[in-house]
């Protein structure tokens, strides 16, 4: 009988932050598949390693992901990973993949997930604090009351659009804005909007800005 594979969110950075469900998970299960080469480097391994110092015992699976926008690229990752992940399932064994934050929000788990649905295996999503959730209790701060609409905005990809999307009315989340932050700034500066951020939240190195 094939194994299941379970997408774990693993939260923003804090290790209290993680559920009772992920720990549990991550000590029942046979194998951790980690995104990226190095298994013990990643940032999820050292979030869930702060609760669990017996990670690194487990059988590690590093699954790499390229920092790429080529959807050649990105597919041919996406394909080799889900193949790993299935090679280890034939062999009966359950699956923990740790992503942060939440798996369904613009995580590349949900790459592996939909192939290894695809092709009839089981495999499960278990939620996780989000970061921008997180950085909003860091601030002691509400995202939104009452009517107020929340948007999640994914700031890389939409650089070129954000003097229109900050007119949105609401609070903006802006994430994962990379190398185009300073085209992110400028545009949050010509709105004359506050903003606040926070690098690395929960973690040692946390900064706020």
């Amino acid at each position: 009988m094939a194994g299941k594979l379970y997408g774990v969110g693993v939260g923003p950075g804090d290790p209290e932050l993680l559920t009772l469900k992920a720990l549990r998970l991550v000590k029942e299960a046979e194998v951790i598949a980690l995104p990226g080469q190095v298994p013990e480097d990643t940032v999820a391994f050292k979030i869930v390693e702060g609760a669990y110092p017996e990670l690194g015992k487990k059988e590690l699976l590093a699954v790499p992901f390229p920092m790429s926008k080529d959807p050649e690229v990105l597919k041919s990752y996406h394909d080799a990973g889900a193949q790993k992940v299935k090679e280890v399932l034939d062999q009966g064994k359950n699956v923990v993949f740790l992503t942060l934050g939440d798996p369904t929000i613009y995580s590349t788990y949900l790459y592996v997930h939909k192939r290894i649905l695809e092709r009839g295996y089981q495999a499960e999503i278990v939620s996780g604090i989000t970061s921008f959730c997180a950085v909003a209790a860091r601030l002691n701060m509400g995202l939104a009351e009452m009517a107020e609409p929340l948007h999640v905005i994914p700031a890389t990809y939409k650089a070129e659009e954000m003097d229109e999307l900050l007119k949105l009315p609401g609070t903006k989340v802006l994430m994962k804005s990379g190398k185009r932050l300073k085209k992110v700034r400028d545009s949050i500066l010509r709105s004359g909007q506050n903003a606040v951020m926070i690098e690395n939240c929960g973690m040692p190195e946390e900064k706020i800005y």
